[in-house]
C-alpha cells in the first residue's frame, strides 16, 4: 500500500475500490481490451490499471474521461447533484441567510453603517 493510500480515509478508499472495479466490469462487459480503452482515453495502460484498482493517486479527470469513453459520464456528473444532497436540502429548508458576515474587531454593532 502506498503512502498516499494510507492518508485516504477508509470509506473513501472503499468507494474508490468499488468505482475502479465497476469501471473494470463495465469495460469487460463491453468486451474492450485494456489497451484499447487506455488508447481511447489517452492514458497509459499502467494508469488505467491503477484506476481499475482504485488507486487514490489517479486524477478525478481520468475517471471522468474513462467513464466518458464507456458512455457512462452522465452518472459521474450526478455525483453531487442537489437532489441527492439530503444534508444540503435540510439546511436549505431552514432558510439560512445568503451571507454570513463576521463583525470586525474593535467595532460595535451600533457603529456599523446599514
Amino acid at each position: 500500500m502506498s503512502k498516499r493510500s494510507e492518508k485516504v480515509p477508509f470509506p473513501v478508499r472503499r468507494a474508490l475500490l468499488k468505482l475502479g472495479g465497476d469501471i473494470r466490469n463495465a469495460r469487460r462487459r463491453r468486451r474492450i481490451q485494456m489497451g484499447t480503452l487506455a488508447e481511447r482515453a489517452s492514458v497509459a495502460r499502467a494508469t488505467l490499471h491503477k484506476l481499475e484498482r482504485g488507486d487514490p493517486g489517479v486524477a478525478v479527470g481520468l475517471y471522468a474521461t474513462v467513464l466518458f469513453v464507456l458512455g457512462m459520464l452522465n452518472r459521474f456528473s450526478e455525483i453531487a447533484e442537489a437532489a441527492h444532497d439530503q444534508v444540503g436540502l435540510d439546511l436549505e429548508e431552514e432558510h439560512l441567510p445568503q451571507r454570513i458576515r463576521h463583525s470586525r474587531p474593535g467595532k460595535k454593532s451600533s457603529e456599523r453603517v446599514a
